[in-house]
């Protein structure tokens, strides 16, 4: 056996482990006449917005999952559960905080956060620089560490007829060098 096909076998069978762990969020929420529709906790001004027990900002939400999930530490509903009036109508930017908070006890730093907005009306791409830099500041980040997209549903599903509003996130993490 070749050496480069011997070690690639044996570090395979060692069970090699990265540093870097990586996690996958999504939310979606109804959306509903007279509620406000807050992503990224940015404020957007429509006459629908998401209906939840907390804010409803699906963004954050799916962000939440997504750090939480590389770390391993669960998910939204097992930290902030709709069911504790402490977390009615709490704002995703107070959840994001306090999941930074959570990724760095477990040993962790955000290396960067890509995202998408599934949302057919109104158009983001205006909102798009205030949201990153709200969801970077919430999370210690700089914004280039942070990525918002914003896809129409094109007529599609719940999202594309206008009755819900989705989000996906990845987060990568590394864990905190010591100085």
């Amino acid at each position: 056996m070749c050496p480069s096909r011997k070690a690639r076998k044996s570090a395979a069978t060692r069970g090699f482990e990265s540093p870097l762990r990586a996690g996958i969020g999504n939310d979606v929420h109804r959306l509903a006449a007279g509620r406000k529709l807050i992503l990224g906790g940015v404020h957007i001004l429509w006459d629908k917005g998401p209906v939840g027990h907390s804010d409803g900002d699906a963004l954050g939400h799916a962000i939440c999952d997504a750090l939480l999930g590389a770390a391993a530490l669960g998910d939204i509903g097992r930290h902030f559960p709709n069911t504790s009036p402490r977390w009615k109508d709490a704002s995703s930017l107070l959840f994001l905080r306090r999941v930074r908070q959570l990724i760095a006890a477990a040993g962790y730093g955000i290396v960067n956060i890509d995202a998408t907005v599934g949302l057919e009306q109104p158009k983001l791409a205006l909102y798009i620089p205030r949201i990153i830099r709200k969801v970077a500041a919430a999370l210690g980040l700089k914004p280039g560490q942070v990525s918002v997209k914003a896809k129409s549903g094109e007529g599609l599903d719940a999202v594309g007829r206008g009755e819900a509003i989705r989000a996906d996130a990845v987060a990568l993490i590394e864990p905190i060098r010591k100085v």
